[in-house]
């Protein structure tokens, strides 16, 4: 499995940022701009609490078996390499999101005199920083899940389980 690459998802924030904004500033001159929803960070950061929760449970499972503990729970390897695709999948979702709120937020920077749209932009600036939270946590899962490589048939890649 191949790890997540930071530019990959940083252009993925980038370009899903400039479509936002450019599309804000098409549609406010239509008429009107969609709202931001108050749901859009709080959905973002419970997503980042689940991707932490589930890398600490099998970090301390690992553990566990490391230290070979009686008790100690293994951890499936198909059950890792479920939690490393969710992981991988929200942190591809959260910066695609965050940057969409990132250019609908930029763009409600030039009216922040409003109230409305003074709210919007806080949400959007919320749901950037839940995104990157997620992004953060994924990274962290993914971290935790990796396998150590294998010294005898050194291939110059780790893999992930």
């Amino acid at each position: 499995m191949r790890e997540l690459r930071i530019r990959l998802l940083a252009g993925v924030f980038v370009i899903a940022a400039i479509l936002s904004w450019a599309g804000a500033r098409l549609w406010n001159s239509i008429g009107t701009l969609p709202s931001v929803p108050l749901a859009a960070p709080i959905v973002l950061a419970l997503i980042a609490v689940v991707l932490v929760a589930t890398a600490l449970s099998i970090r301390s499972r690992l553990k566990a078996q490391r230290e070979r503990r009686p008790e100690a729970k293994g951890v499936d390897p198909l059950m890792a390499a479920r939690a490393v695709v969710f992981g991988q999948a929200s942190a591809l979702v959260a910066a695609l999101v965050a940057g969409m709120y990132g250019g609908t937020g930029v763009f409600l920077l030039e009216s922040l005199d409003i109230p409305a749209r003074r709210d919007q932009a806080i949400y959007a600036g919320f749901s950037v920083l839940a995104g990157l939270a997620v992004i953060v946590a994924a990274i962290f899962l993914e971290r935790v899940c990796k396998l150590p490589e294998d010294d005898d048939r050194n291939t110059g890649a780790a893999s992930a389980a």
